[in-house]
């Protein structure tokens, strides 16, 4: 099993049990930053059991995360960063500077 991240890395034993269940050891949850409940990923590379924590979104909210919208994010940010922004302080302010 492995869980790491760049910054930390935690190894430790578990053992299977008969239904498929295992406890992952506090040390490997503490690196991997997980708590009980948490969405785990699980697949198999290279013959080793690898589990990510995923953080699941709700369907409503899905649009956020497409990469369209991120990449508006980004350019929104990036634009209040160089200081293309403005604020107004009554609708009126705004709609005359965006007539103007």
């Amino acid at each position: 099993m492995r869980f790491m991240s760049e910054s930390s890395r935690a190894s430790s034993t578990t053992t299977l049990r008969e239904r498929g269940q295992i406890t992952i050891p506090s040390e490997v949850r503490d690196a991997a930053h997980v708590e009980a409940g948490a969405v785990l990923e699980c697949y198999v590379e290279d013959g080793r059991i690898v589990m990510t924590p995923k953080v699941l979104v709700d369907a409503d909210q899905a649009w956020f995360w497409t990469e369209r919208w991120q990449a508006m994010e980004r350019e929104a940010d990036a634009d209040f960063a160089d200081g293309r922004s403005a604020s107004f302080d009554t609708v009126e302010a705004l709609l005359d500077d965006l007539e103007s």
